[in-house]
């Protein structure tokens, strides 16, 4: 298995020339790098102006291995191959590396890249990744591999002090400024060969039968919206496509090498399967930091998170979120000022609140809703905590006062939505919670807590911090003591104080106990926070695609999709029917999918492509956490047909997967007088479109 190692790009601010002129000190030793041993120059090339200089050295490095492992190896260093090429001309620094010793049991390729800041000239900037394969290492191969992360960790970081060392020692010799290489006047300036980007795309136009100029003169004002927000996203991640070093320190918090490696890779998965709307860095960092920064298991947790949240509207909860009064009333829990970290402080007073009656009036859903509202303020509140504060704050302090809590709050409704909860918050807001603490836990405490902590991960227990009695002593310890509210012990004031009202009247019920039962046996995927969802799921198994029909009721619509692949890889196609379609064929049952549905079909076992189908545009398959947005220009009114086919690349019957991919799409037509003005204005203006030219196979947007 091949590891990648790519770290942040680091910025030095000092011109380039500067920069590589203290980097050129290290050669043929340098004593700041004791693990650096030294190097032999094996060939070297110079140009006539001296714009280009290649040279390629073999340099010896002490590793920092066990006795025994270097004993078994027969050597007391290992042997790599570097080659530096200088352009001076165009002010880079190609650095490429390999491991000569071993090479048939071990693969070490590093390329680092030094480079001028694109916004300011005079600072340069230093790229630098590796990959490690090891093939066979005398039954070694685990310690090799954490050796090899270990040593490409601490280079990183000893090489970034060496060049400050060394740009240092060149101020104290005198040395503040490097002349850019110029051309000398005698010398013809050489042709700069035209590059010919073998792969990149020649640009094509649209040619859409049907569809001219005339057709389609101006954008309308929904679609054109959504077509600049794409755009404007897309745009976004394009501008900023790799990470700092500074900026992780001062945004995201420490993280080491290894750490902030998986996140680099994390992020660009994401900016390539989403189109550049991917989540923010802390965002996506906590989600590395609830797998223990594996980054394939992150992106699983992370990519069924984003489709939650598209499915439940979460993105847009806080913009239209009123809590209903009966919640005001008898929702004892308020934000709370900050501890001595900066973390947000949010209190709840959970054994003085009437959990039952909760319920009751608002249902399992309003309850759901109303955490997520919380969670969601809490994660904008670490954003402006990090600006306020000048360092990363990236979680939330929660202090749960139990004065009150009894044998009344283990009504089992009450106890389950708890476990939905925590399961909801453990699966969509990892990490957001820095700190636990349970004040006032009376003697009953030890039997309710035997009942949900099963619901609790491990490595949230490990955060809880339990104070009995009325001893806060703890609190002051990371809250300040002009932050501490009054019932705590505290001398400040919170608005928790004011809510004195503990049960909450049956006038306010809207819920029976038997209906509340009832809708905790429904799915979690099938209910929507915020009423009904615009988007869809489907089950896609084995030989029973999920159809859409559109119905066309003219030429130049425009038909738009979004969807997220969730489980599994697919298959999607359009396809236009000769004949009218009305009612699905087939209905294929899969458990656990929203009434039993899992997916329909419209297109009958003996339609055929070319005789009763019009293929509109060439399948594409999609992977297992592919985000795909696209549109088709309708030729002609008419019955069409979006199909997501289960994809197995293997060949081969899985009996735990069932053979079945899981998908969330959203599908709407945009008839031809909404949409007006050219289709290369289409194209150019919306990541939405799907077709590049007729000379060849439609292509969807991944």
């Amino acid at each position: 298995m091949v590891q990648k190692y790519q770290s942040p790009t680091r910025i030095y601010k000092y011109p380039f020339e500067l920069v590589i002129t203290a980097y050129e000190r290290r050669f043929p030793t340098c004593k700041l790098l004791p693990v650096f041993l030294g190097s032999d120059i094996i060939s070297e090339y110079k140009s006539e102006d001296g714009a280009i200089h290649v040279v390629e050295r073999r340099c010896r490095l002490n590793v920092d291995a066990p006795y025994i492992l270097k004993k078994l190896a027969g050597v007391d260093h290992v042997v790599f191959v570097q080659k530096n090429s200088l352009d001076r001309r165009n002010r880079t620094l190609k650095i490429e590396a390999h491991n000569e010793s071993f090479h048939s049991r071990i693969t070490i390729n590093e390329h680092c890249m030094y480079t001028v800041h694109t916004d300011n000239p005079e600072w340069t900037c230093f790229e630098q990744d590796a990959t490690l394969e090891i093939h066979s290492f005398f039954g070694f191969e685990s310690v090799v591999e954490k050796i090899a992360a270990k040593q490409y960790g601490a280079n990183i970081k000893k090489g970034k002090e060496v060049m400050h060392a060394f740009v240092n020692e060149l101020k104290e010799e005198g040395v503040t400024y490097v002349a850019p290489w110029r051309p000398t006047p005698s010398a013809a300036a050489p042709e700069t060969p035209s590059i010919v980007d073998q792969d990149a795309e020649e640009p094509v136009a649209f040619e859409l039968e049907g569809a001219t100029g005339d057709d389609l003169a101006t954008t309308s004002s929904d679609f054109g919206s959504m077509c600049m927000e794409e755009a404007a996203s897309l745009e976004r991640a394009r501008s900023n496509p790799r990470l700092e070093a500074e900026y992780i320190e001062r945004h995201l918090g420490h993280l080491s090498p290894l750490q902030e490696s998986r996140l680099i890779q994390l992020r660009k998965w994401l900016t390539e399967t989403h189109k550049g709307k991917i989540p923010k860095d802390a965002h996506i960092l906590r989600f590395l930091k609830a797998r223990d920064f594996h980054v394939e298991k992150s992106r699983e947790m992370l990519v069924h998170s984003l489709a939650w949240r598209k499915l439940h509207g979460v993105d847009s909860l806080l913009d239209n979120f009123v809590s209903a009064d009966v919640v005001r009333k008898y929702f004892h829990g308020a934000w709370h000022h900050h501890d001595l970290e900066g973390r947000p402080v949010y209190i709840l007073c959970l054994g003085q609140m009437d959990v039952k009656g909760l319920i009751k009036s608002v249902g399992v859903e309003g309850i759901i809703k109303q955490i997520i509202a919380i969670e969601e303020e809490g994660i904008k509140k670490c954003e402006k905590a990090t600006e306020t504060t000048g360092h990363a704050v990236g979680s939330c302090t929660l202090i749960v006062d139990l004065e009150g809590l009894s044998m009344r709050h283990l009504w089992r409704p009450g106890v389950k939505t708890f476990g939905r909860i925590l399961s909801l918050l453990e699966a969509n807001y990892p990490e957001t919670m820095g700190r636990l603490t349970l004040v006032r836990a009376p003697r009953v405490f030890p039997i309710l807590w035997t009942v949900v902590s099963p619901f609790i991960d491990e490595n949230t227990r490990k955060k809880f911090v339990v104070y009995s009695g009325h001893n806060f002593t703890g609190l002051s310890a990371y809250i300040d003591q002009k932050y501490i509210p009054d019932f705590l012990g505290g001398q400040c004031k919170s608005a928790i104080t004011t809510l004195s009202n503990k049960t909450v009247p049956r006038t306010f019920y809207q819920y029976t106990t038997e209906e509340i039962e009832l809708e905790q046996e429904k799915s979690s995927d099938n209910p929507s926070l915020l009423g009904r969802s615009a988007y869809q799921t489907a089950y896609v198994a084995k030989d029973f695609p999920q159809e859409v029909l559109v119905q066309v009721p003219q030429k130049n619509s425009v038909i738009t999709w979004d969807f997220d692949v969730l489980k599994g890889d697919i298959t999607f196609t359009i396809y236009r029917s000769r004949e009218h379609l009305s009612a699905p064929r087939h209905e294929h049952h899969v458990p656990g999918a929203a009434g039993g549905i899992g997916s329909q079909q419209y297109i009958g076992k003996r339609m055929s492509v070319g005789v009763d189908l019009v293929t509109c545009c060439q399948p594409c398959i999609c992977r297992d956490g592919d985000s795909i947005q696209g549109s088709h220009v309708a030729t002609s009114p008419g019955s069409y047909v979006l199909q997501w086919t289960y994809f197995d690349s293997s060949h081969s019957f899985d009996p735990l997967s069932l053979n079945k991919s899981h998908v969330i799409y959203f599908v709407e037509l945009f008839p031809s007088e909404r949409v007006r003005g050219s289709m290369t204005s289409l194209q150019s203006s919306s990541s939405l479109s799907t077709l590049r030219t007729s000379r060849g196979p439609s292509h969807i947007n991944v």
